[in-house]
């Protein structure tokens, strides 16, 4: 029978295991963990969600959203447990983090066609078929065994992770639930600060000692994940205009808005925990402790996960893949996930359900599977294989998809005909 070597069950990894068992070939699935550790990986759970719970806009007018529902009609393992271990977020698709990845763990090793072996891989075999799905918390023996076989040195540029609170900690005197205009049924937790409040959670925020980092490492941060100490290092109002803007909010104690908002977001299916949204972070814990009790409402909770900063890894996939994502030199290694690029979860969910695709159709000598830029994961693809001089980790948008013949001024109106024509497009190439 025909088999397929798989680095990594993360999310790209568990979505490709999935997609090629179900189609009848062998997967060999390799996952270091438990074995071997990350920083930031706190269960040995397949597809593990390390920063955030939340998979974006389910709106196809927003580029994940639109995403996520090519996935749906593509049959994607990890888009179907996510929509049914979501959790309240307004127009998001936010998931239980414990249960969406015990769900894909237990379907994948009850799979007959998947077997799991807890290990590092640390040689590849270039004449096997082989997924490489380490992501960016790549293991340094895998790492340079991939720089051996590209060639190429890896760019990076580092990543960092939310803090965690208990909900019963809050102070909900001092708090209130609401959406952003009103987009949901009020799933997050506001902390409203008043201009007083606000800068002197700022002058701390800005002096607050962060984590050493490795000196002979040249700091590179991706701008999506931006720590929110750095952001606030760009300016005192900079803050006003990102994690913390209070536009769309109106504060039901005053009926008015509010200088500065702190939002919160489930991250359990219980409701028990809450992530603080876009606080990723690179400060020490004591002073994560320290300068985050300081929103109002959080100035007695209880933190059950610090906010972390790590080096993630990806390799200039505009130089070394083609359409099909497996390498230009070896039509038997493919990349998915982060570490082709492909920012964020819903993209490295995707990546490995495409490159899944394409292996199976070269194992079984059938026309490659390649979508054209007006799809959101035809334009990813396009995005990561098309050389360019600066290449840098880019997750969907509207931004990359080929333009409409018409011109339309309304944003929403027009995100909406490029959203109808995407799916209107991947329904005639998924019924060939």
């Amino acid at each position: 029978m025909k088999e397929v070597v798989i680095i990594g069950a993360g999310l790209a990894g568990s979505e490709a295991a999935y997609q090629l068992a179900k189609r009848g070939i062998k997967v060999k699935l390799y996952e270091m963990r438990p074995k071997k550790t990350t920083e930031v990986h706190s269960t040995n759970n397949f597809a593990e969600l390390v920063c955030s719970n939340s998979l974006g806009s389910n709106f196809i007018t927003n580029a994940s959203g639109l995403l996520k529902e090519e996935l749906r009609q593509m049959d994607s393992l990890l888009i179907k447990i996510a929509d049914e271990t979501k959790v309240p977020a307004g127009q998001a698709l936010a998931v239980d983090r414990d249960g969406f990845s015990e769900k894909i763990t237990e379907i994948l090793k009850n799979n007959e066609n998947i077997e799991i072996i807890y290990d590092e891989k640390i040689s590849i075999d270039e004449n096997k078929y082989t997924l490489i799905a380490s992501g960016p918390l790549s293991s340094e023996k895998i790492s340079n065994e991939i720089s051996r076989l590209t060639g190429s040195e890896y760019l990076y540029f580092y990543d960092a992770v939310a803090p965690i609170v208990e909900f019963d900690s809050i102070n909900k005197d001092k708090v209130y639930f609401a959406s952003r205009y009103d987009k949901g049924e009020g799933e997050y937790i506001n902390c409203p600060m008043d201009k007083e409040q606000y800068y002197h959670f700022y002058n701390e925020l800005i002096n607050g000692e962060s984590a050493p980092l490795k000196e002979h490492e040249k700091i590179k941060l991706f701008e999506a994940c931006m720590p929110v100490e750095k952001i606030a290092e760009r300016g005192e109002r900079t803050l006003l205009f990102g994690p913390l803007k209070a536009k769309g909010l109106v504060n039901p104690k005053t009926d008015k808005q509010d200088y500065a908002v702190v939002q919160l977001r489930q991250d359990d299916k219980d409701g028990k925990l809450y992530n603080l949204v876009g606080f990723q972070t690179n400060l020490k814990w004591g002073e994560q402790k320290r300068i985050f009790s300081l929103i109002p409402g959080l100035e007695n909770a209880d933190f059950v996960r610090y906010g972390v900063m790590h080096r993630n890894t990806f390799i200039n996939s505009t130089k070394l893949l083609n359409n099909t994502l497996s390498l230009k030199t070896n039509s038997k290694i493919y990349f998915a996930g982060q570490i082709t690029g492909s920012e964020g979860y819903v993209a490295a969910i995707a990546t490995g359900l495409y490159a899944a695709e394409n292996i199976y159709r070269k194992l079984n000598n059938i026309e490659k599977f390649v979508l054209d830029d007006i799809t959101m994961l035809g334009a990813m693809v396009k995005y990561i294989t098309e050389e360019k001089k600066n290449f840098q980790p880019m997750g969907p948008n509207f931004g990359i998809i080929r333009e409409l013949d018409e011109k339309i001024r309304d944003k929403k109106l027009k995100y909406q005909k490029m959203a109808e024509r995407s799916l209107e497009n991947l329904n005639k190439k998924l019924n060939i």
